[in-house]
């Protein structure tokens, strides 16, 4: 029934986003706000509309500024498809090629396996244990793959509740909470990780793409660790003492054959290969500049490094040092990119155009400044822009969210006359926390496919921790937001 309706909403808005796109063509007066600002808009509803009910793929929505800009006289070609290149997009890039280095020679695996070794065998240390390892892998790598690595692990642990392959009705209460505890711990450990670094989630990265188009402000990578990874940790935290202590306590003190498993698991991958200590080091490095960039910058007294840069050297890396496993060349071949996520990088592009016609028509800055002449910089203001960021990400897209929001949000700091990082960085964070709901995130959706999690049960976990992270993200912003970039 919900999936005929979800499909029945995509044929309507297919129809409705160039129905609107048209109407406000025809019925906006050509001289709102500026001259082609009628068209920016009219476009901005077809991809909005296109975007939220995802009426085709959203990289097929993000060309169409493309094309249809340069039709509608709002913008030359070469200053259309400039966004599609902005650096932030190679950073991005960068990373990806990194992340897929770790994917194909499994050196993620053998990371998250000896985190989970370390953290002992009793219900809430194999909880305790996951939410390590899918955390920091998820801060350097797609937030969905990471919780589709861990899931198959996770559902082995819990086969070990029983001495055959048990239906989840035949588990005790005990167990059935530690199977749902685990599997949400991985779910919304995989989201939490992301806001740890600049390219842990894509709402980051479009965040500081937009910074950047619009303020030309780059985002260091080593200061918004001061803010992401203290942010990321005590919502870790409070997750899990939130669902092992609060919501779903299992109070199991060993899981008999867990360990046993982890060491299968790590014997299966054998001893660690000159491809994975070769990985190793690059990521190490190019880990290292991303957060020292600033400090080695200055002892050369010139801007040499930079993320972007950083990261395009780590990816090319791997497609440049040798492998000696007699399969491939080099670490990474072309054709391993077949599995990189390309569409994200041109969603990236579009919205960066998309808020490029914005601004340059004068909508973002009168939007911005009639918000700003009814309201002041405050805790309030700030608050009710994250509750507002929270309760929408748990409906749409949160890089969609970031691409929509975020540049209102920058013109109403320019009408308040305020750092526009103060207001728009809590928005970024809060928009990847969506945990409500199976279709909020990609990691709720794939745990919840595990069978283990009932709707219910997501939606009182995600209630709760909505509300501990609007407070977490609300304190965090008027005390590190404030210090780091104030």
């Amino acid at each position: 029934m919900l999936k005929s309706f979800h499909a029945g909403t995509k044929e309507v808005s297919f129809i409705l986003g160039p129905l609107l796109f048209v109407l406000i063509l025809l019925f906006v007066p050509s001289g709102f706000v500026s001259e082609h600002a009628y068209k920016v808009l009219a476009l901005a509803a077809w991809m909005i509309t296109w975007w939220i009910s995802e009426a085709v793929p959203m990289p097929v929505t993000a060309l169409l500024p493309l094309v249809m800009f340069p039709y509608l006289g709002v913008m030359k070609m070469n200053q259309a498809s400039a966004p599609y290149a902005n650096p932030i997009i190679f950073l991005f890039m960068g990373g990806f090629l990194i992340a897929l280095a770790l994917e194909k020679h499994k050196l993620h695996l053998r990371i998250a396996l000896n985190l989970i070794k370390i953290t002992g065998t009793s219900g809430n240390g194999i909880i305790l244990g996951f939410m390590y390892a899918t955390a920091f892998i998820s801060m350097w790598i797609s937030n969905t793959a990471t919780a589709m690595m861990m899931l198959p692990i996770a559902t082995s642990v819990i086969k070990l509740l029983k001495n055959e392959s048990a239906p989840e009705s035949e588990l005790t209460k005990a167990e059935k909470n530690f199977a749902l505890g685990l599997m949400l711990m991985i779910g919304y450990a995989a989201t939490i990780g992301g806001l740890a670094t600049i390219i842990g989630t894509p709402p980051n990265v479009v965040f500081a793409g937009l910074l950047d188009d619009f303020y030309h402000i780059k985002l260091d990578f080593g200061k918004w660790m001061l803010v992401g990874v203290p942010v990321m940790i005590v919502l870790l935290f409070s997750t899990y003492f939130i669902i092992t202590r609060i919501l779903f306590p299992n109070r199991i003190e060993n899981i008999k054959g867990s360990e046993e498993l982890i060491k299968d698991q790590l014997q299966q991958l054998g001893r660690i290969t000159t491809e994975e200590k070769r990985v190793m080091i690059v990521f190490a490095l190019t880990s290292f500049f991303w957060i020292f960039q600033q400090s080695i910058n200055y002892l050369l007294g010139k801007e040499l490094l930079n993320d972007t840069n950083i990261a395009m050297s780590g990816g090319l890396l791997m497609f440049v040092i040798p492998a000696k496993n007699g399969k491939d060349k080099f670490l990474l071949t072309w054709r391993d990119t077949q599995n990189m996520a390309w569409g994200i990088l041109i969603l990236f592009g579009g919205g960066l155009c998309l808020a490029q016609g914005l601004e340059s028509t004068g909508i973002i800055q009168v939007v911005g400044k009639t918000i700003a002449a009814q309201s002041n910089y405050s805790i309030w203001l700030i608050f009710i822009l994250i509750v507002c960021s929270v309760l929408l990400s748990e409906v749409m897209s949160n890089v969609a969210l970031v691409q929509i929001f975020v540049p209102v949000i920058f013109g109403i700091a320019s009408g308040l006359n305020v750092n526009p990082i103060l207001l728009a960085m809590p928005v970024t964070l809060s928009a990847s926390i969506g945990f409500m709901f199976p279709v909020a995130t990609p990691p709720n959706a794939i745990v919840f496919a595990s069978g283990y999690i009932h709707v219910k049960d997501m939606m009182r976990a995600g209630f709760l921790l909505d509300a501990v992270s609007i407070l977490i993200i609300l304190f965090a912003s008027t005390t590190l937001v404030e210090w780091v970039y104030g």
